[in-house]
């Protein structure tokens, strides 16, 4: 295994555990949300907004993991119908097109996290542009894990998922 397929494996195994726990906080928090407004009558005002900030985080997260593994939407009918050399080059064109989108995140995501990071989210008393990090964050991820499987895919391998 390279250094470059060692650094991305823990880089995708780091993130997707992060978006578990954030999912696992949401669904807490969402139910202790129900529990206090049904029981106890009385709903805490912060729990909406920290929900939606850590479904932010958790998504764009393992948006930016499913670019390395694969877990992203694919037609696998036209794969079937293609030679293998074709195949190839539609799986590059497909990662330049990721590649370039998560620059844009990147870019873009980062613009919106300077712009908004003086307001806060009331009901928090955080940086609106903290609820935003995750843009950047996960644009950049699927930068670095473009190039991987662009490598890869120069050398005629793959790239090996965390579930192999």
């Amino acid at each position: 295994m390279s250094g470059l397929a060692f650094v991305s494996r823990m880089i995708s195994r780091a993130t997707l555990m992060l978006a578990g726990v954030g999912l696992l906080a949401m669904t807490g928090i969402i139910g202790w949300q129900v529990f206090a407004r049904y029981v106890l009558n009385a709903s805490p005002a912060w729990a909406e907004q920290a929900a939606l900030v850590l479904l932010i985080w958790y998504v764009m997260i393992a948006a930016a993991v499913g670019v390395r593994e694969g877990f992203h939407i694919a037609l696998e009918l036209g794969e079937g119908a293609m030679s293998e050399r074709a195949n190839g080059v539609v799986r590059v064109i497909a990662m330049i097109v990721t590649l370039a989108f998560g620059a844009a995140m990147g870019v873009w995501g980062g613009e919106l996290v300077a712009r908004v990071w003086s307001h806060d989210i009331p009901t928090l008393g955080l940086s609106r542009g903290f609820a935003y990090l995750p843009l950047p964050i996960a644009g950049w991820l699927m930068v670095f894990f473009a190039i991987e499987h662009l490598i890869a895919e120069s050398r005629g391998e793959r790239v090996e998922p965390l579930w192999r």
